[in-house]
């Protein structure tokens, strides 16, 4: 093997090496990089490139760390504002950088609707989220709601509901919005995690979407059941959660192509507050916004994008009104901007 150079980097500068990598050893391959992982640690990842040499790809916060002399450990803090602040930059707004742990690919068996014994179970653990989680969102984070008005407007009939994904325990934000009893989620397949966790987030409404066609048969058949009943089928619009991050994402197209093929409307639904001096969340408010529904005037397949941009601007709105600024994010990085 050729003798191994380590090269410390900017994700800014990794393109660049990529390209001078190509040309001096006359390889091929995609950006971003993925050449083998050897190691991935909170603030790098360490690849080894086909003609040997190695190099480390950290976030423009950590790069700090190779160059000075840190006075003091970073804080979680401080890593968390360093990671969203670089992903902002780049624009990877749908990036996941919290680990996902185990988990189980859902397939034909998961149960998207339980019966018997297992209906008890949801039944029961509905019920203990309405009266202890509703206690516990108001002392932990002083929450409350606005916009209980738009949730009547829908007059009972099912719909698909969207929010910004900020916190582990933001489901419970949801519910305690618009309802304990008649509200499922949709979560990506990692979520189905094993043990006693799993078996929570499978009897609380859960429904995990899955690489299995037999299991995707079955949540479309159950989610258009739900909605016929009334029901409220929640998406995480923007993929990723962001810790406390307080800036609107742009949504994903799921939801609305759902909301489109099931002919319901779209609740936006937008979490403000403020993030003490520890970075923890305070004084929440869940804002229920008007409800838009699907325009039968377009063309099919221009109804989800209509409804994206109507939910999106729904959500700028109302972050600019609760914040008192105009929706604003750091200067874009990406080369192809420049």
């Amino acid at each position: 093997m050729n003798s191994i150079s380590t090269r410390h980097l900017r994700r800014a500068d990794a393109e660049l090496y990529a390209k001078s990598y190509k040309q001096r050893r006359g390889s091929s391959y995609p950006l971003p990089i993925r050449p083998r992982l050897l190691q991935q640690t909170r603030a790098n990842l360490i690849f080894q490139m086909p003609g040997g040499d190695v190099i480390r790809i950290l976030d423009n916060f950590s790069f700090s760390e190779y160059n000075i002399r840190m006075r003091r450990p970073r804080t979680k803090l401080e890593r968390r504002v360093g990671i969203q602040s670089t992903l902002e930059g780049f624009r990877r707004f749908d990036y996941d950088y919290i680990p996902f742990g185990t988990y189980t690919m859902p397939d034909a068996s998961y149960p998207y609707r339980h019966k018997g014994a297992g209906k008890a179970a949801e039944m029961t653990l509905r019920g203990v989220l309405r009266v202890f989680g509703s206690l516990l969102i108001r002392i932990v984070y002083g929450c409350r709601v606005e916009g209980k008005e738009n949730l009547r407007a829908l007059n009972k009939k099912g719909a698909i509901c969207v929010s910004n994904h900020v916190a582990l325990l933001d489901t419970l934000f949801v519910r305690q919005a618009i309802g304990h009893f008649h509200t499922y989620f949709t979560m990506a397949p990692w979520n189905n995690k094993r043990g006693l966790g799993g078996w929570f987030i499978r009897r609380g409404g859960m429904w995990a979407f899955s690489a299995d066609l037999a299991a995707m048969r079955n949540l479309m058949h159950e989610m258009k059941t739900r909605l016929e009943e009334g029901g409220i089928v929640h998406f995480y619009a923007e993929q990723a959660m962001w810790t406390n991050y307080q800036k609107p994402r742009p949504m994903k197209d799921g939801a609305f192509y759902y909301a489109v093929r099931y002919n319901v409307p779209v609740l936006p639904v937008f979490f403000t507050f403020k993030v003490n001096k520890k970075g923890c969340m305070r004084k929440l408010v869940i804002h229920i916004l008007p409800p838009v529904a699907p325009d039968a005037s377009l063309p099919r397949n221009e109804r989800a994008g209509r409804l994206k941009e109507q939910a999106q601007a729904a959500w700028t709105t109302c972050y600019e009104r609760a914040y008192g600024t105009a929706l604003e994010y750091l200067p874009d990085r990406r080369r192809s901007a420049t």
